[in-house]
């Protein structure tokens, strides 16, 4: 699962929520810390590692992200596991892949550009609409997935590891206009 969105979206949390979702069903999970032009990515993403009690596979700042996706593949095949775009294709192309869109709930309409400018670098396959455990209700995701035929797949409602719940389009619209 390739996980991208603006900084301070959630990805990182939303990532440490994923994991311990699939922790919980049973599954065989291992991180890659890509994002290598902040500083405190790879460490906070260690820490979700920790915390789920998978591997993470990283390297320093400013590291090529290709470079760690390519050594996580190479851990991932030698430990029958699986991780990520071009890099993925040439290494692994039998690895099933997502790439997953997190758009923070109290964007608003920056949303939409946001959904505009990933799809043209990437192969989106669906969204997680995080931050929605304040006054935000996210709206502008029915727009985003409508536009773009996109899947909303998760709603991140809190910053606990089990804040992460599966899209409900029923409840999601209750949500909204408070039903």
């Amino acid at each position: 699962i390739l996980v991208i969105g603006v900084n301070g979206g959630g990805k990182t949390t939303t990532i440490g929520k994923l994991t311990h979702m699939f922790r919980q069903q049973g599954k065989t999970v291992m991180l890659a810390a890509a994002d290598t032009f902040r500083a405190a990515a790879a460490k906070q993403l260690c820490i979700w590692g920790e915390r789920n009690d998978v591997p993470v596979i990283k390297h320093g700042e400013g590291a090529d992200p290709s470079a760690v996706i390519y050594d996580a593949i190479q851990s991932a095949k030698a430990h029958n596991t699986e991780k990520m775009n071009r890099v993925i294709d040439r290494e692994y192309p039998q690895a099933s892949r997502e790439t997953l869109l997190i758009l923070d709930a109290t964007t608003g309409k920056n949303a939409v550009s946001q959904a505009q400018e990933f799809s043209q670098v990437a192969d989106i396959t669906g969204i997680i609409i995080t931050k929605l455990d304040g006054t935000a209700r996210g709206g502008i995701a029915l727009t985003v997935a409508d536009e773009f035929d996109l899947p909303v797949k998760f709603i991140g409602v809190g910053e606990k590891i089990d804040d992460l719940k599966p899209f409900v389009p029923e409840e999601f619209i209750g949500g909204i206009f408070d039903e």
